[in-house]
C-alpha cells in the first residue's frame, strides 16, 4: 500500500475548474476499486486554522493505491485535468511508519508500515474540531506553528483541511524521523497543545501519521 500525495498551484481564474473537480472527481475516485482511501484537500497557510488562513490557489489529493497502480493512476485522466490547469506540482509517494487515530471513522495508514526508515520523512495530522471549542482551538494555535516554522529539520509545512471551518490538519516534511520527533515530543509549545488537547477534550476526531517519503516530483 502507497500514499500519494499531490499538491497544485493554479491561477485564480483557474479557481472555478478547481472547485467543479472536487465536486465531481468524488464519484470517479470512489467507483475506483484499486482506491482504499481519498481525500481532496484545501490548504492554507497553517497559521491560525480559520477561514482568513486558506489559499484558493492550492489544492491537493491524498490517495491510498496499491504499488503497481502509481502508475497508472498517475497518468490517469483525473490527474492530466488537474495539470492542465496547474502552473506548479507536487507529488509524493509515501510508505506508512505509524498512524494513530481514525480519519472519517477509517485506519487508512495501518497496512504496509514499515519499521527501519533513515530517510526524510512527512507528518501528517488532521482533527475534527468540536464546533464548541473552535474559538479555544484557534487562540491555541499560533504558538505551535510559531515553534513548527523554526523547529531544526523542518523542510516544509502547510496547512490541509476538507472544510473552511472543523476539519484541519497540517502535512509537513522533515530531514528526519529524528528531528520530527523531537519536535513532537519535546518541543515546549507542542507539549502544551497535546496537555490542552487531553484536558479540553476539543477534538471530536483526530489522526496523527508519519511517512517515509520514498519519492518526490516537483516542487512543494
Amino acid at each position: 500500500m502507497i500514499v500519494l500525495v499531490y499538491f497544485w498551484k493554479i491561477k485564480l481564474r483557474s479557481l472555478p475548474f478547481a472547485i467543479l473537480h472536487m465536486a465531481l472527481d468524488r464519484l470517479t475516485l470512489g467507483r475506483n476499486k484499486q482506491i482504499s482511501f481519498f481525500k481532496y484537500l484545501g490548504t492554507g497557510r497553517g497559521e491560525t486554522f480559520t477561514p482568513s488562513d486558506a489559499d484558493a490557489k492550492r489544492w491537493g489529493l491524498l490517495v491510498v493505491v496499491p504499488r503497481n497502480e502509481i502508475e497508472n493512476f498517475d497518468s490517469s485522466h483525473l490527474i492530466s485535468s488537474w495539470r492542465k490547469i496547474a502552473t506548479l506540482e507536487y507529488r509524493g509517494t509515501l510508505q506508512p511508519i505509524s498512524s494513530h487515530g481514525e480519519w472519517s471513522k477509517k485506519q487508512p495508514f495501518s497496512a504496509d508500515q514499515i519499521s527501519e526508515w533513515s530517510g526524510p520523512v512527512a507528518a501528517l495530522t488532521r482533527a475534527r474540531i468540536k464546533w464548541s471549542m473552535n474559538s479555544k482551538f484557534w487562540r491555541a494555535v499560533p504558538p505551535v506553528t510559531v515553534s513548527l516554522k523554526a523547529a531544526p529539520g523542518l523542510k516544509s509545512a502547510i496547512g490541509i483541511g476538507e472544510a473552511p471551518i472543523g476539519l484541519q490538519g497540517t502535512f509537513s516534511r522533515w530531514e528526519s524521523g529524528a528531528l520530527l520527533r523531537e519536535f513532537a515530543y519535546k518541543g515546549p509549545a507542542h507539549i502544551k497543545a497535546i496537555k490542552a488537547t487531553k484536558d479540553l477534550d476539543w477534538y471530536a476526531e483526530e489522526l496523527f501519521s508519519r511517512f517515509a517519503i520514498l519519492e518526490e516530483h516537483g516542487e512543494f
